[in-house]
């Protein structure tokens, strides 16, 4: 079984993917992790290099799932991703490096290989269009930019990192727009995606919504 969980940054798809995971006793996938570490990988200004040049960089690059189950951990070159993939910087860059077809590619390749693990939930920004198009239950979430700022600029707050809430809310939206509008893999719901927009709900809320979509599939 494949649950997918797409949708723009900020909306909670990380905290809910996993806890999904831990429920139903599925493999947790996180794409976006690996855009972010490859984007730090690579290293800045990548995207903008040949297509060709990107794609010898990324074959270098080895992504593997170590264990099954909530407990699996994503590996790049046998080694687990570390912290640094979660500060803004890695997000943006990673918005920015996901408009590669080379990278996109060799993402699908990679994700599409992991899911041979078995069940599996998987979240990120096409999960449900393009990688697993098949899913037996797709999800999608969405919240109000602002909004998904405000939580972001808390969620740096606890983590005792630095934090302006409208350079935050300006990062969002720029991401929104190249996202929502690139040629390739553009984020966007598959047709029978569930839409669940999680601006008034709290995490509790959109779970027991997840579950319902889970649970109908299975039953």
């Amino acid at each position: 079984m494949i649950v997918t969980i797409d949708g723009p940054a900020g909306v909670g798809k990380t905290t809910l993917a996993s806890k999904t995971a831990s429920y139903f006793h599925l493999t947790y996938l996180d794409t976006g992790a690996m855009f972010r570490s490859a984007a730090l990988a690579l290293g800045p200004g990548v995207h903008e290099l040949p297509e060709t040049v990107i794609a010898a960089a990324l074959s270098k690059l080895d992504y593997t799932l170590q264990g099954t189950g909530p407990d699996a951990v994503l590996l790049l070159n046998g080694v687990p991703l570390s912290e640094d993939i979660r500060t803004e910087e890695a997000g943006n860059a990673a918005s920015a490096l996901a408009k590669s077809t080379s990278v996109r590619s060799a993402m699908v390749k990679a994700q599409r290989r992991m899911a041979q693990h078995g069940n599996l939930v998987a979240e990120g920004r096409d999960m449900g269009t393009v990688v697993f198009p098949e899913a037996e239950c797709k999800i999608f979430l969405d919240a109000d930019p602002a909004i998904r700022a405000q939580r972001r600029f808390l969620q740096l707050q606890a983590m005792n990192k630095p934090a302006d809430l409208q350079r935050i809310e300006q990062q969002v939206r720029a991401r929104d727009e190249r996202d929502r509008n690139r040629a390739i893999a553009p984020l966007k719901p598959a047709d029978d995606a569930v839409i669940i927009d999680t601006s008034t709900l709290d995490i509790d809320g959109v779970f027991r919504a997840i579950v319902h979509c889970v649970e109908s599939v299975q039953s």
